[in-house]
């Protein structure tokens, strides 16, 4: 199965597996289910090319990805905005706002660099709870709007948020496909390989470190800003480190350094924690020992053992035809 899902075709019934779904659950919770899990998916996306292409454990993400959201919620409530404007705002105030904090963090290595921006995704979300006058405290923002509809476009059905939120991952997962295939994602990973591979090859550290962070929080932030249309409410609890944590779960589950895996755990983990609400408080006793097996069993994620897996079949194949 993996072995499809890695190529082309794989890739093609994916893309008709999310088109053909409104029509197969006839249920708009399960709309609501999936298009959130699409949104994480897109933010996933982007810690995936920090953490699993360049090595570098950004915790503070799920604070990037709130910086997003309150940029959209605070232009189109407080300001008047209207839902697309401040949606391609969002992206320039969530880099804005990243690229002093990435250059001071990222002259920090491993778990220094991990430490530092824990420290700073926790005073993001102590801003947004505190500053009342800007981010409206823990009571949060109400009433922000709907995407404004794009000609005949509405986007007030579940359906159609479920499609725009489609289009968006589909869009997200294209750049990301042609950004980690390219020179600079192959740069990205010679970093990631060691700090000192990469130097004698002729990479600039800082810039090429900083040029992934810079991507990796716009990701996050433009889910952020479609989160904000989409629950069309905010509070304090989105830049949580909780949310990071869940994001890590979801990479680590389909593979670190690949661009399936963590697209294929951003949407099935949420599932099967859906499908283990019928045990309420307990269902985290079984979902907990299953990811502690999956972490021991398969350390890679799932597709990065298949293709840690098919590398080594290859090699024996081809040491066996020199015989």
């Amino acid at each position: 199965m993996l072995k499809h899902l890695h190529g082309p075709l794989g890739w093609t019934l994916l893309l008709l597996s999310g088109l053909l779904f409104p029509f197969v659950t006839g249920n708009d919770y399960h709309l609501t289910v999936m298009s959130t899990a699409y949104l994480f998916a897109i933010a996933t996306l982007g810690l995936n090319l920090i953490v699993g292409y360049t090595g570098q454990f950004n915790l503070a993400h799920a604070g990037f990805m709130a910086i997003g959201a309150y940029a959209v919620g605070i232009l189109t409530v407080d300001h008047g905005y209207s839902f697309w404007l401040s949606f391609l705002l969002s992206g320039v105030i969530t880099v804005a706002i990243g690229l002093p904090l990435g250059w001071v963090s990222l002259r920090l290595k491993g778990h220094y660099f991990s430490i530092f921006t824990l420290c700073v995704g926790y005073i993001i979300y102590l801003v947004i709870e505190k500053w009342d006058d800007l981010t409206h405290g823990p009571v949060g923002i109400i009433g922000i709007p709907a995407p404004e509809p794009i000609g005949d476009l509405a986007f007030e059905s579940p359906i159609a948020q479920y499609y725009l939120m489609y289009f968006f991952l589909v869009l997200g997962v294209w750049a990301m496909r042609r950004i980690v295939n390219s020179l600079l994602g192959r740069t990205f990973m010679a970093i990631r390989n060691g700090d000192d591979l990469a130097e004698a090859l002729g990479i600039n550290l800082m810039r090429n470190k900083l040029l992934a962070f810079l991507i990796s929080v716009l990701y996050a932030g433009w889910a952020g800003a479609l989160y904000a249309g989409f629950v069309r409410f905010l509070g304090p609890d989105l830049a949580s480190v909780a949310h990071t944590f869940d994001m890590t779960m979801y990479m680590l589950v389909g593979g670190l350094g690949t661009l399936i895996g963590p697209l294929l755990g951003s949407l099935s983990v949420p599932w099967i924690t859906q499908y283990l609400q019928f045990l309420q408080e307990y269902r985290f006793v079984i979902f907990g020992p299953i990811l502690i097996l999956l972490v021991i069993y398969l350390p890679h994620g799932v597709v990065g053992t298949w293709l840690g897996w098919r590398a080594r079949q290859a090699a024996a194949q081809s040491s066996t035809g020199r015989e």
